[in-house]
């Protein structure tokens, strides 16, 4: 028999024929098992590793799938002669995938911004209100429904907005879509590729990259310690640019008063627009929440952009532009043939949810929840890493940066980081102008992580960076 040198484990999240498949795999790629040797058959492979023989079975099913093994009758199974190309590019779109399940298994702890902390998310309420979204309106929901979204959620919207935020708009102002990307994508469609557009830098790379694909000319405008920087805005002759002004992203800072008024002037034009992307507004630490750009313009040149990914569930997919009365008729008279991207039972449900009072307490309850997060890990930086560390924008919102005073470079701290378990992430994908001379930064998110699992991975960290 085929010697096979395979031990399962079973702490991890892969299914064993998974496992096995991907040993399979490598060993075939690596040069270890050659080309027409026979693999052992699924029952005395079954009986060598103690496993059932279904779990041979899916593994050798996926293997013959991908090409690498066949199966000859009355004879066994043998492996597949592969193209050389194969073996030294081997990055088919499974295998991407394969990496990185792989990958996602290889981090103990995951600094990640992207996540949130689910274990508090009201899993009875929420399945309680879509049934009796079901039960309502029987059939209904199941046909299309308004281009804008649902008119009972636009309403409770206007009223949050109005309470939360300080953004003053009516019903029909309001788009709904599936993603802060598409409502871009559509944005950009309904101001007009001809534009010139522009945004901070650093900025959001997939705001960016949305701009790119529309085929727009975008520039980068530097930041100053109060944010945009106006000087620059005006010489980049753009007339549209993209700010997060409540939570910048990455840096952290807060736009200033003056320089939200200021930038309200530079807009007092004809053709002028700001996209202000209020992406996690609510979750604000110290001090008063501050108001949108949005209620401070009086003109109608700010589109206020928000989504409930952050505060509620990313999965929903919910996100709404707030369009200025101007924009609103350039829509009205070429883009409602555009359908609804989200689905109206989960529209039905969050009007649910907010007419009921549950997602105010749900936030004043995240509110908590994530304070106590970015409390412990500050704390911990400040414990474990002391004056060797800087940390930039902890104010408010989900993540954090991290100016790491070592001597290393950003990659060097990333694979350092990993040679620990510990995922955390770049900044230079935010910027697009030479910033080579400045200290590297990392980004740490916190929502998704414990209080424990936080501080054991800046200790972690901390050895690994060698602080």
């Amino acid at each position: 028999m085929l010697e096979i040198t395979f031990n399962f484990d079973y702490s991890r999240v892969n299914p064993l024929y998974f496992q096995l498949y991907l040993y399979f795999k490598q060993e075939i790629l690596a040069g270890k098992i050659d080309p027409g040797v026979r693999l052992p058959s699924k029952r005395k492979l079954s009986q060598h590793l103690g496993i059932s023989q279904n779990t041979i079975e899916s593994a050798y099913g996926q293997l013959s799938a991908e090409g690498y093994i066949e199966s000859i009758p009355r004879k066994g199974i043998f492996v597949k002669e592969l193209d050389q190309d194969l073996l030294t590019k081997h990055t088919s779109p499974s295998r991407i995938v394969q990496e990185r399940m792989m990958e996602a298994e290889e981090y103990r702890i995951d600094f990640s911004q992207g996540k949130i902390a689910l274990e508090h998310f009201p899993y009875s309420i929420w399945r309680k209100l879509t049934l009796q979204s079901l039960y309502e309106d029987e059939n209904s929901l199941f046909l299309n429904g308004d281009p804008q979204g649902e008119l009972s959620l636009r309403k409770e919207i206007v009223n949050y907005l109005y309470q939360s935020r300080g953004v003053r708009c009516s019903p029909s102002q309001i788009l709904i879509g599936a993603g802060t990307q598409y409502l871009l994508t559509l944005l950009t469609s309904i101001i007009g590729r001809g534009s010139i557009f522009s945004m901070e830098d650093p900025g959001y790379h997939r705001t960016r990259e949305v701009f790119k694909n529309q085929g727009v000319s975008l520039k980068p405008i530097p930041l100053d310690q109060e944010g945009i920087n106006i000087n620059a805005l005006i010489k980049s002759k753009a007339n549209i640019t993209y700010v997060t002004p409540s939570h910048q992203f990455p840096n952290g800072m807060v736009m200033s008063i003056a320089r939200r008024m200021e930038l309200l002037k530079w807009a007092d034009e004809e053709g002028k627009y700001i996209i202000e992307d209020d992406y996690d507004g609510e979750f604000r630490y110290k001090g008063k929440p501050i108001p949108s750009l949005q209620g401070l313009d009086h003109n109608g040149k700010v589109i206020y952009l928000g989504t409930f990914s952050k505060s509620l569930i990313a999965s929903i997919r919910i996100n709404y532009l707030v369009l200025p009365i101007s924009l609103l008729d350039q829509y009205n008279q070429h883009f409602t043939v555009y359908k609804q991207t989200v689905s109206r039972l989960h529209q039905h449900t969050l009007w649910l949810f907010m007419k009921n009072g549950y997602w105010e307490r749900h936030l004043n309850k995240m509110r908590t929840v994530y304070r106590k997060k970015q409390h412990t890990l500050t704390s911990s930086i400040e414990k474990y890493m002391g004056r060797r560390v800087t940390i930039h924008g902890d104010d408010s919102g989900l993540h954090i940066l991290l100016t790491v005073k070592n001597g290393m470079s950003e990659k060097s701290l990333i694979e350092r980081a990993k040679e620990y378990k510990i995922k955390v992430y770049p900044t230079s994908i935010y910027h697009v102008l030479d910033k080579s001379n400045r200290d590297p930064q990392i980004l740490l998110g916190f929502g998704g992580l414990t209080g424990e699992e936080m501080e054991e991975g800046i200790c972690m960290l901390k050895e690994a960076w060698e602080l």
